[in-house]
Parts: C-alpha cells; structure tokens; sequence
C-alpha cells in the first residue's frame, strides 16, 4: 500500500479489461470488444428468450429461452447453461454466450436458463458457487409453486424431471461444483431432478501445474495471465 496522498498504482491487470489498483479499487472497462471479437447477435427467429431476476438481495438476473416451434402439450426438458470467463469475466448477455443459448434451445428442443453470477476480485469464489446453488433453488421456487409462471405468457410446460447443468470454461467448474454439491439425481431438489452435468473445457487450477496447463500459451489467456 502505498503512503497517504499518494496515487493508486495498478497491481494486476488483465487486458486493460479490469484493473486492481493498490488501494483495492477494482476498475472494469465498458468495451468487451477484445474478448467478443465484436461478435453480432444472432437473428434467430426460431427461439424466443427475456429476462428474469432471480436473486433480489444480489440484483442478479438470468434469461429463458424456449425454441418457438415447441407444443405447448409437450414438457420441455430445462438446460441451465453456466458462462466461461475465467470468474472475472461474463454475463448472459454477452453475444457469443447469447448465440450458443439460441442454438442450445432451437437444436435441443429445449428451454434454456443462462444465469449471470457475481464476478471476481469484488465477489471471490465461493460466490460464485453460491449463486449457482440459488440458481437451482430459483427453479425448484418455480417448480413448486402454484400458479405464478415466470417462463413465458402462453403457459410453457415445463420438465422438472429432465434438468442438465452445462457450464463453459469456469462455468464447467461451476457445474463441477453442483454436482459434487447435490449428488446424483439431486433428490434433495425433488420435483427438479438434474440428469447430467456437462463440464465443456472446465477451468480448473491449483498450485502446482498440471499436465494441461503446461502446453503452449494462448494468445488471450496466457499462462502468466491465468496464475493471476
């Protein structure tokens, strides 16, 4: 820490995207165009999706997609999708995460949940972990509730019974965590019964190196990077 008076200095930094200073402020960029690449938003006409909050005390929020051609006398499977980003980075709204909820729900046939989730340094792990147990507690709210649908206004219907966590790079880790948390079959959120987690390129680390981390370092997220 530096002496009263004198200025913050920057003590990490991460691709100009979020700064810590010395005096613990963390600053954050408005522009995430160096990691969407300014990738555009899908005109997808086949999926309808909005927002939802679903922790008021954390103002967090998640948005549901549900594949338009679906019956509505037909129960839809649930795929709750948890972002990558390295638990700094993220949110729902993000084009690439955005597009891939899309073509998860028109391919699938399936609604799909994309909860954001608090981001660190300001919320360190396990706050993450934390809101993606509320995230499946949100669910067993609606599942159990009597007449409120927080889906869509044509009265979706909506499997509890068939649920799938996928989680992305540190959202695999996030789905790791659930299913060390509630097990397999997650009887204690009975009526939601979760059937698999999918963990695509989960991020994980430690600190000694593995095997994995050890290969060529990317362009993005170096390795140097990474051990910050």
């Amino acid at each position: 820490m530096g002496s009263l008076g004198e200025e913050p200095q920057v003590a990490e930094d991460c691709m100009g995207l979020l700064q810590l200073l010395s005096n613990g402020t963390v600053l954050r960029s408005e522009s995430i165009n160096l990691i969407t690449q300014q990738i555009p938003f899908k005109n997808n006409q086949t999926v309808l999706f909005k927002d939802s909050i679903y922790h008021k005390p954390n103002n967090l929020h998640l948005r549901l997609y549900k594949p338009i051609s679906a019956s509505n006398r037909t129960a839809l499977p649930l795929v709750v999708f948890f972002h990558g980003g390295g638990f700094c980075f993220g949110s729902r709204s993000w084009p690439h995460f955005h597009n891939f909820c899309l073509t998860l729900a028109s391919s699938l046939n399936a609604l799909v949940v994309s909860p954001d989730y608090r981001l660190a340094p300001e919320h360190r792990l396990p706050a993450a972990f934390e809101d993606a147990e509320a995230v499946l507690t949100w669910l067993w709210d609606q599942a159990v509730s009597d007449g409120v649908n927080h889906w869509f206004e044509d009265g979706t219907d909506v499997d509890f019974d068939r649920v799938f966590v996928v989680g992305d790079s540190s959202g695999g880790n996030i789905a790791h965590q659930l299913a060390v948390r509630f097990g397999s079959g997650s009887i204690e959120l009975t009526p939601v019964r979760v059937r698999g987690y999918v963990l695509m390129g989960p991020f994980f680390g430690g600190e000694e190196r593995t095997n994995s981390e050890n290969g060529p370092s990317e362009a993005l997220l170096s390795l140097d990077l990474l051990d910050k």
